[in-house]
């Protein structure tokens, strides 16, 4: 892997990688704590944003901590079996974000659309089934989408131009068919996508036309702020993943070319937990209660340690 050819670049990129990390790991940890401690929050929609932020843990744990290490210790190699899970692991949690980010807009559609049968058609027996079965599917997809890459001959070079396996990198090094894969590849990408992309937009076309019909504001505007945090991660979502899969193929290292990479690797699963905290009152009270809760138990932590310190002083 040849990204930065001056060490100071690397070591600039590698401390840039940590940061964003790290703030992604905290942002969606702190996500998925606040859901699972706060019982407020133990309904459909926070169960799919839990799983969402666990997959933007995963995504951005399979790329970032690889590329901190090379850049720090000058390291440009990785071998074909890392290179093969990296992208077989990068391809699952993004194909079951897709599938994840349609099953949270039917939710949507059916809560602010068909409010008074939401319980009896959202159920926890319905969410686990569309989670295990996107799951199963993606992982299916991914395996087949991996090893039909790796079955390529690589025949021009062993060099490819990012910080991490980027599979139209993968498809630049492999043999003089690669034109005829690519399409192929592209061709089921576009498919998957765009079945996504009409189901959410029909989905959320439905929604914006009940809510513009709705005559209370107060209902109007708590139908938006629970819809307002999912439309804006499918947006980011969809249009990273557009520079993705339309973005031009870098035959030699650029900053341009590193930029582009991070805006669809690194930076939603930094952006969604901000989005979500943000714009999401629910998850801002949940907040703040963990955080008193927290501050009392260090609280009663600290006059306790006090307590027996002056007992043994006696």
């Amino acid at each position: 892997m040849d990204v930065t050819a001056s060490r100071e670049l690397q070591v600039l990129q590698g401390v840039l990688f940590l940061v964003i990390y790290l703030g992604a790991l905290a942002g969606n940890l702190v996500t998925v704590t606040v859901i699972v401690t706060d019982t407020r929050l133990h309904s459909p929609m926070y169960f799919f944003i839990s799983n969402m932020a666990l997959l933007d843990l995963g995504s951005v744990s399979v790329i970032v901590p690889r590329a901190v290490v090379n850049s720090m210790a000058s390291c440009k190699t990785i071998s074909l079996i890392e290179c093969a899970a990296q992208i077989f692991l990068y391809v699952l949690f993004a194909a079951v974000e897709i599938s994840l980010l349609v099953v949270m807009s039917y939710d949507r559609y059916v809560a602010i659309c068909h409010p008074l049968h939401y319980g009896l058609i959202i159920t926890l027996s319905l969410c686990s089934q569309a989670t295990a079965g996107s799951w199963a599917f993606c992982l299916v997809y991914s395996a087949i989408h991996t090893g039909a890459l790796f079955r390529l001959p690589f025949t021009k070079t062993n060099v490819i131009q990012q910080y991490f396996c980027d599979i139209p990198q993968i498809l630049r090094i492999s043999s003089p068919d690669v034109q005829f894969s690519e399409f192929i590849f592209v061709a089921v990408c576009t498919c998957f996508v765009l079945a996504c992309v009409a189901f959410v937009f029909i989905s959320y076309i439905n929604i914006l036309s009940t809510v513009l019909r709705m005559h209370s504001v107060e209902a109007r505007n708590k139908a938006m702020s629970t819809c307002a945090p999912q439309l804006a991660i499918v947006f980011l979502f969809f249009i990273t993943g557009s520079v993705a899969v339309l973005g031009p193929t870098a035959k030699k290292p650029s900053l341009r070319n590193l930029l582009t990479a991070m805006f669809y690797t690194v930076v939603p699963p930094f952006v969604n937990p901000i989005i979500y905290c943000l714009r999401n009152r629910e998850i801002n009270a949940a907040l703040g209660r963990m955080l008193n809760r927290f501050s009392e138990f260090s609280v009663n932590i600290f006059f306790t340690k006090t307590k027996i310190s002056s007992i043994f002083g006696k």
